[in-house]
């Protein structure tokens, strides 16, 4: 069975951060991008847990699905970006999501504890807009185009 002709299907998103202008400009990005995703916002770990693990306001499902790939911030009101990837990593039912950690750190040591604990890919935050829409057309390349997700599944 062949993947090669097969079309990408949109994907699920979450992003995970505080600054609303970093919020903005990541929506403009992707609109700009023409990404085939739907992106779902949170503003801090622990809402970011509820929405993956659907709990509290996050219960339904069809509106708030488990996501396909997650961009987490370091920085975060309530609880790091660090400790929610490794309570998303040591769970076997979440730990196949792709984490990339999108940050403003540019700290090695932020790096290499993202690795350590799980993250697939550490991208410092772009400074401009245009530096943005150039990020997320590469996000569009790998994880649309050469890329592939399992069927859609909860657990």
């Amino acid at each position: 069975m062949s993947l090669e002709n097969e079309p990408a299907r949109p994907i699920d998103i979450l992003l995970v951060e505080d600054n609303e202008a970093d919020i903005k400009i990541t929506r403009r990005a992707f609109e700009k991008g023409h990404l085939q995703n739907f992106l779902h916002v949170v503003r801090d770990g622990e809402e970011a847990l509820d929405f993956i693990y659907g709990f509290n306001t996050y219960w339904d499902h069809q509106q708030y699905p488990r996501p396909d790939l997650i961009l987490l911030d370091i920085n975060l009101p309530k609880l790091d970006g660090f400790n929610v990837l490794k309570k998303i990593k040591e769970d076997t039912d979440y730990k196949d999501i792709p984490v990339i950690m999108l940050t403003s750190s540019r700290s090695e040591g932020d790096m290499v504890n993202s690795f350590k604990s799980g993250a697939c890919s550490y991208i410092p935050k772009p400074v401009s807009f245009q530096q943005f829409a150039e990020m997320a057309s590469g996000l569009k390349v790998y994880w649309q185009t050469i890329n592939r997700f399992p069927a859609k599944q909860r657990t």
